[in-house]
This record gives C-alpha cells, sequence and structure tokens, in this order.
C-alpha cells in the first residue's frame, strides 16, 4: 500500500511556469512508474505523463515541449514542472504510482488555475 500527497498547485498567469511535487510512502519498492492525470470541469480525465524507474518520460500530445517530468528515486518524489502555461491547462492535477500498469495509489489532487 503506498500513499502519495501533491504540494505545489495555485494560481498563475498565462504563460507562467509551477512545479508540482508527489511525495509517495509506504510500499514504494515495487513502483515502477509514477505519473500526473489531470481533470478540468466538465471534462474527462486526461492523462498528462509518465516516468518509469529508469528515468524514461513520456508526455501528452497537450503537454509535449511545456510539462516536464522527474523523479527523485532516493526520496521517492515526482516532479511536474509547467511552463508555458496555458488557461486550458487549468484543472485538478493527480499523481499516481503503478507497477507494471496496475495503479497502486493516487494523490488528493492539486488545483491548478491558470487565467489569462
Amino acid at each position: 500500500q503506498v500513499q502519495l500527497v501533491e504540494s505545489g498547485g495555485g494560481l498563475v498567469q498565462a504563460g507562467g511556469s509551477l512545479r508540482l511535487s508527489c511525495a509517495v510512502s509506504g510500499s514504494t519498492e515495487s513502483i515502477n512508474v509514477m505519473g500526473w492525470y489531470r481533470q478540468a470541469p466538465g471534462k474527462e480525465r486526461e492523462r498528462v505523463g509518465m516516468i518509469n524507474n529508469g528515468g524514461r518520460s513520456d508526455l501528452g500530445d497537450s503537454v509535449k515541449g511545456r510539462f516536464t517530468i522527474s523523479r527523485d528515486n532516493a526520496k521517492n518524489i515526482v516532479f511536474l514542472q509547467m511552463n508555458s502555461l496555458k488557461p486550458e491547462d487549468t484543472a485538478v492535477y493527480y499523481c499516481y504510482a503503478a507497477v507494471f500498469g496496475k495503479v497502486l495509489g493516487w494523490g488528493q489532487g492539486t488545483q491548478v488555475s491558470v487565467s489569462a
């Protein structure tokens, strides 16, 4: 069982930056993938991206070139660096941890709001 706690959300103007963090605790030894999803009001959940234990990351098309995922394996923290933010990036962002495609846990979510 794992527990995930996100931080770093907030309100920013378009073009600005935010960095989200997700700290994982519990049975972390089996985790091989960590990542982020987001959900805007009235919209379906959208995959933002993921990173595996080896540091290979993959980002969704809507955020490629603007967002970066990184992780500190020693501290079990995953980061989402968001640059050139747009109003359409406004959503609640959730981090997750998984092992071989099975999600072990989700964070509580952190609100990101981007004003025009």
